[in-house]
């Protein structure tokens, strides 16, 4: 008899997991609160980001996971831009954090430290003025998340016949049931991928581990005219401070002192400022990390200013017309934990807190559990 699997969240954690279990020959069901996924997973760049992942088990992950999306995106028909990334220096302490990194990088990832004439050939958005060099990684991908989500359970509910049940919030877990309202479900296993949602199901479990939650905050700028291309993605010194793939540089908590002493307000609202295009040619802009439990609803508006100012120090657009601003939330560990995988009862296994790199990491992620 075919074993059975219940996932409780559409996002993209759970449609990893419902991928990997249908690979290995389950029945699954998918259940999500809303109509569609509206959380993290749809509210962020749609940078795939192997860069940003230090060597080892969470490169390989993102490596990995980058190959599934080229195959999801080949299969699904789905938009996808192999544009690689540009972290530009302007300073000669950038400069140096780079080149250590990729003194090393360079023997297991496709990337190279390029010279000031370079950076600019590939991409005309990038400011010249001051440019001293930059980092070139070819792994890079964009997706434009706000549609791929959803083509991705498209094409589960198409090819594995995994079955989609919306606007069906699940408050209870009694393992083998699942319960929503009156109605209930039984599987072999069940997989809660619940995101940034700690308090319908397990929420003892939630107290006592070390997680919280990151409010981040990111803007839309108008397609840019006369089809206008930047190219690769695009980032800032302020990104070498954010990504642990750059721990690895010897001259990193230097420059971190120095972004301490010079951007103070940045630093506080944990900014580093990255640029990415989508098929139609508008600019995805960000972005800003808040932590704890209970976020203000609201954008601040300061919060984008800074962004767009240091933006602007690397990057020049054709338009810089803001048509949207949002935030979102996702779990993340507080003790360096990479991801929370916890079994609360036989049977079921909580998988979360991918720390804001769900997009990189959860198709990887999710092989390696099943």
């Amino acid at each position: 008899m075919q074993q059975t699997a219940i996932v409780i969240g559409a996002g993209i954690v759970g449609l990893a997991t419902a991928r990997a279990l249908s690979l290995k020959g389950y029945s699954v069901k998918i259940f999500e609160r809303n109509e569609m996924a509206i959380g993290a997973s749809i509210r962020n760049f749609g940078m795939l980001w192997p860069i940003g992942q230090p060597e080892g088990k969470l490169y390989e992950r993102a490596i990995r996971s980058s190959e599934i999306w080229r195959e999801l995106c080949k299969e699904a028909d789905i938009w996808h831009h192999e544009n690689g990334s540009l972290h530009l220096a302007y300073h000669a302490d950038e400069l140096q954090v780079m080149e250590e990194f990729t003194a090393t990088a360079k023997l297991y990832r496709n990337c190279e430290m390029i010279n000031a004439s370079e950076a600019i050939a590939k991409s005309e958005a990038v400011n010249p003025q001051g440019l001293k060099g930059a980092l070139w990684s070819s792994s890079e991908i964009i997706i434009e998340s706000r549609q791929a989500v959803a083509q991705v359970a498209s094409y589960l509910a198409e090819k594995y016949n995994v079955e989609f049940f919306w606007n069906t919030a699940i408050t209870r877990i009694n393992y083998p049931t699942i319960f929503a309202g009156n109605k209930e479900w039984q599987a072999d296993k069940i997989f809660v991928c619940s995101g940034a949602d700690f308090e319908t199901l397990y929420p003892e479990v939630f107290q006592s581990v070390p997680i919280t939650k990151c409010k981040l905050q990111m803007m839309r700028l108008a397609a840019q005219p006369g089809k206008w291309r930047i190219g690769p993605s695009l980032c800032g010194g302020l990104t070498l401070t954010h990504y642990s793939a750059f721990k690895s540089a010897p001259s990193l908590d230097a420059l971190k002192k120095r972004y301490a002493a010079e951007f103070p307000e940045y630093i506080q609202w944990g900014i580093h400022v990255m640029v990415s295009q989508n098929e139609e040619g508008a600019l995805t802009v960000g972005d800003t990390h808040e932590y704890g439990l209970a976020h203000d609803p609201f954008d601040r508006e300061q919060l984008n200013i800074w962004v767009l100012d240091y933006l602007k120090t690397f990057a020049r657009f054709k338009s810089w017309e803001r048509i949207q601003s949002w935030n979102g939330q996702y779990a993340k560990m507080t003790n360096g934990a990479t991801e929370f995988v916890h079994s609360p009862e036989d049977g079921v296994t909580i998988v979360n807190a991918t720390g804001g790199a769900g997009m990189t990491l959860s198709f990887g992620l999710a092989e390696e559990l099943i």
